[in-house]
């Protein structure tokens, strides 16, 4: 996987840093017990120019992963919204990726996190496609030995750092078999999701996806395109998801801030469909695109811009 290509700022703790002066000390409790929250959250080009797709609901998020590990952020929403847009501004970015992190900083070994002080950041580069076939061609995943994350243990709806570890593992593993990505069964046994996205399959030309009782990130793509389905006039089905489900459906895709809309072509040596983006997965694909780029007015609301007293190009 190629590196990220450095910037020339970031925002940290209210102020923009050159990139090689964002540093956090290698006794950071987040360093030694993964304690930190984190968002990805991207930009696009608009007739309006560069604007953040869903920037509120990002760090909305944020804040409430933040909360449930007593993380207290020390900004507000509008003033987390208006940092990512300096960085965008500074930077000189269009189609960018994002990476808002909160974590606990330096101060003790104790697995307590108590008095250790909070950091916040956010990082932007320049975007690409995450995985290689990526949207236009589909990817091909397999079925992971590593189970998802459940709440017993931990908590799924939070994005937290350390819950990626279980991530980790099974991409480590998907990556070993020759595959792009993996598919994690939850603690039921039914698919859950991928190694950072959200899982749809189409059936009948019916779009099904699962719920949080599957261990799944309430992802905020994931409700982009449930929007998207039923605007468009979409049947769709919330339930469990099983592996002959997922195997046999007519269409496939995984959805997230990185991974936007990708078909999955094949399943561990199965070919889904035809092999190819299948027409449902296109017809969505088509307009979550003209929504992220300004170009369905009724979207627009969706998009922070660096100007926001202009309206978007009719």
């Amino acid at each position: 996987m190629a590196p990220f290509t450095k910037t020339d700022v970031i925002w940290m703790n209210g102020e923009l840093l050159p990139w090689a002066d964002a540093n956090v000390h290698v006794s950071a409790h987040a360093l030694q017990y993964g304690t930190g929250v984190f968002e990805g959250m991207r930009s696009y080009d608009t007739p309006a120019g560069p604007g953040i797709f869903r920037l509120d609901a990002h760090m909305k998020r944020l804040i409430a992963s933040a909360s449930y590990y007593e993380l207290k952020i020390p900004y507000s929403v509008e003033e987390l919204c208006d940092a990512a847009l300096d960085v965008l501004r500074a930077n000189k970015l269009e189609n960018a990726y994002f990476r808002p992190l909160a974590f606990f900083d330096s101060y003790s070994f104790s697995v307590w996190p108590k008095d250790c002080p909070v950091s916040v950041a956010i990082i932007a580069v320049p975007g690409r496609a995450y995985l290689q076939g990526g949207p236009e061609h589909g990817v091909r995943v397999t079925v992971s030995s590593v189970r998802r994350i459940e709440s017993s243990t931990l908590p799924p709806h939070i994005k937290a750092s350390g819950h990626y570890t279980n991530s980790v593992l099974a991409v480590q593993e998907a990556i070993r078999r020759g595959y792009d990505d993996a598919l994690l069964f939850n603690a039921k046994g039914d698919i859950s999701e991928g190694s950072g996205a959200n899982l749809f399959i189409v059936r009948g030309g019916t779009l099904i996806t699962n719920d949080l009782d599957a261990s799944i990130l309430p992802g905020i793509t994931r409700d982009t395109v449930l929007t998207i389905a039923r605007d468009l006039g979409l049947p769709i089905t919330i339930r469990p998801m099983t592996l002959p489900d997922v195997q046999t459906a007519d269409e496939v895709f995984f959805c997230g801030t990185a991974v936007e809309v990708t078909p999955i072509r094949e399943i561990d040596g199965r070919t889904i469909g035809d092999g190819k983006p299948g027409p449902v997965t296109q017809r969505i694909q088509r307009m979550f695109y003209e929504a992220v780029h300004g170009r369905v007015p009724q979207y627009r609301s969706w998009l922070s811009t660096l100007a926001p007293v202009l309206e978007l190009a009719k």
